[in-house]
């Protein structure tokens, strides 16, 4: 199993206490530390750099293993109050931030070559200000030190608001799953006393075509998730469990890291997450309406305009073709084979990735799908 310090590090949590333990803890070891951007230096920390081969110039918490770990992956250590800190692959997009650069190049250079030229950068930032984040031996991030660019939403206060917001407004909501690593959190909660009231209407809808079966799977969920590094905003979204995979069905709500934003404003963005699951689950039941003649080339032209990974959604659209027959079908029909690339994934892609597909998903419920109802076969 991964030691915390390893940027491969990732987590499953069996149950919500454990996850708030695990948060909490961690909330408790984290530094944030600001800094003038003009005071960082960067140096190599692969394994022919004067470092590599001397701790001394690390603080006294940072081990031999966490170096190592470093030299696998980013290579790059950062000078902090003195002392030098191992880089977690998570920090580079931030550094590459504080040193206003960019390019496909720079990961290429040598150590030493990118060192250099970040510390050229990193010195012209006068009057600029930084926000290290140092956890589990390594720093994290390093966000801008001006709140309206970041704005620290501690991730075990997030889930504090959101489960006071769900013990108020959906009481009986039941873990389902948990999951962190350096650059992600996330957990999912089903609401079971809430299925009349956010799927009734849904379920009469497919009750009465036949699909009784199908709907008797299907539960209401929420899944929130976010991150401290900059990948992402702090967010909850609706759900459907029940089936292989959890199908994010849009209805998000979203609290950025900027602007001077606090735990207090995404607990006031919740208020919202109701209406945002009803005006999602309209849209589901108006895709049993949209009937598609040619229900394969549509999967083809929507999974393409969506930009879902090909190889895999090329076989979901193979599988779809031969349950299918060659017949019309609804788009709601569709939309539910496209979810057959997730399943196909879970095991395959990282969670940020997979988070990330199923909001690309979850687009397909607000697209106009006779539109893509082509009569012609759809290169890909």
């Amino acid at each position: 199993m991964p030691e915390t310090y390893q940027d491969s590090y990732a987590i499953n949590f069996l149950s919500h206490a454990d996850m708030i333990d695990y948060h909490a803890a961690q909330a408790r070891d984290s530094i944030w530390q600001h800094t003038n951007v003009t005071s960082l230096s960067v140096a190599p920390l692969d394994e022919s750099s004067p470092l590599y081969s001397d701790l001394s110039e690390f603080g006294a918490q940072i081990s031999e293993d966490a170096v190592k770990d470093t030299a696998r992956n980013l290579g790059l250590a950062i000078r902090l109050n003195g002392q030098y800190f191992p880089l977690r692959d998570t920090a580079y997009k931030s550094l590459l931030e504080r040193a206003k650069i960019s390019g496909s190049s720079l990961p290429k250079l040598r150590r030493q070559d990118l060192a250099d030229i970040l510390n050229a950068c990193l010195a012209l930032q006068l009057n600029s200000m930084a926000l290290l984040l140092v956890r589990d031996q390594k720093v994290a991030a390093v966000h801008s030190g001006d709140e309206k660019d970041y704005s620290v939403l501690r991730i075990n206060e997030l889930l504090g608001s959101l489960k006071n917001t769900l013990d108020e407004r959906f009481p009986g909501h039941v873990f389902d799953s948990g999951y962190s690593d350096h650059s992600l959190t996330s957990v999912a909660w089903s609401l079971p006393d809430q299925k009349d009231d956010l799927f009734g209407a849904y379920h009469k809808t497919l009750d009465a075509q036949g699909k009784s079966a199908f709907v008797a799977k299907l539960m209401p969920g929420i899944r929130f998730s976010t991150s401290d590094t900059g990948v992402a905003s702090a967010k909850v979204s609706a759900l459907i469990l029940g089936l292989r995979y959890p199908i994010h069905i849009g209805g998000m709500v979203a609290t950025e890291h900027r602007l001077q934003k606090t735990v207090r404003d995404f607990a006031d963005s919740l208020d919202m997450l109701f209406a945002q699951f009803e005006d999602s689950v309209k849209q589901l039941i108006k895709l049993t309406t949209i009937c598609l003649d040619h229900p394969v080339n549509a999967m083809t032209a929507v999974c393409k305009k969506l930009s879902l990974p090909k190889k895999t959604a090329l076989e979901a659209i193979a599988m779809f073709e031969m349950a299918n027959g060659g017949g019309a079908a609804t788009a709601h029909d569709v939309y539910f084979a496209m979810q057959e690339i997730m399943f196909m994934l879970k095991n395959e892609a990282p969670v940020s990735k997979m988070l990330l597909l199923e909001e690309a998903m979850a687009r397909a419920l607000t697209l106009n799908w006779s539109q893509y109802d082509y009569a012609k076969a759809v290169n890909w």
